[in-house]
């Protein structure tokens, strides 16, 4: 299962590269990885490559009535509460949080719990509220220093990119990438002027990063 999951991070690091030579790549070590769970069904007598193929077409006509059916939704929202009620319904899911994969990655299990909730109605009526509420978690963990309330934090913010209709996970690999090249860019331009950028004070550091923000907007 870990190596299915490496895979699947790196195709989707690919993707985000635009590296079209690497994703094909990828996508072959990721393939490799489906075929082999099948073969381990198909040994174990419960299902084959094709019968997973079978499985999703028939899920997707299921849970697409507006699609393949007679159902009337125009809008992503409708879209989306005809999905959770399908599954309610027809396919015996039960509770709010049902099938939530906790093997996601933090923010995004949080986003996908967040989501949920919005589906039963429980959650803020615009991105106001959801600022509001992260200003006060952000209160309160200046208030007390604790891991906990750090966690709300963490929490709060998902909420509000999610009202962004902004992916946290994608938005923070993009702030992570943008660090990563600003310092980069600041170790060479102190190389440039003769010095070496790690051993230089955080006050000169932060200059030579200022410099990189600027060549790299």
């Amino acid at each position: 299962m870990p190596h299915t999951l490496e895979e699947a991070y790196e195709v989707a690091d690919a993707a985000l590269a635009g590296d079209d030579a690497k994703l094909l790549d990828e996508l072959g070590d990721l393939l490799f990885q489906v075929y082999f769970l099948a073969l381990l069904l198909q040994e174990r007598g419960q299902g084959d490559l094709a019968a997973a193929a079978q499985l999703i077409h028939e899920k997707l006509v299921r849970r697409h009535p507006h699609v393949f059916g007679d159902v009337e939704a125009k809008t992503g929202e409708r879209v989306k509460a005809n999905w959770e009620l399908i599954k309610r319904q027809q396919e015996g899911r039960e509770g709010v949080f049902h099938d939530v994969p906790e093997v996601l990655p933090a923010l995004s299990l949080a986003r996908k719990v967040q989501q949920r909730a919005k589906s039963v109605g429980f959650e803020y009526p615009d991105l106001d509220g959801a600022v509001a509420d992260l200003d006060d978690e952000i209160r309160e963990l200046k208030a007390d220093w604790s891991p906990e309330e750090l966690g709300d934090v963490l929490f709060a913010t998902v909420n509000v990119a999610r009202k962004l209709d902004v992916d946290p996970e994608l938005e923070l690999r993009r702030a992570t990438a943008r660090f990563r090249n600003r310092v980069t860019t600041a170790e060479a331009l102190a190389r440039e002027n003769g010095e070496d950028w790690s051993t230089l004070p955080l006050e000169q550091q932060d200059r030579y990063f200022d410099l990189a923000k600027e060549k790299t907007e």
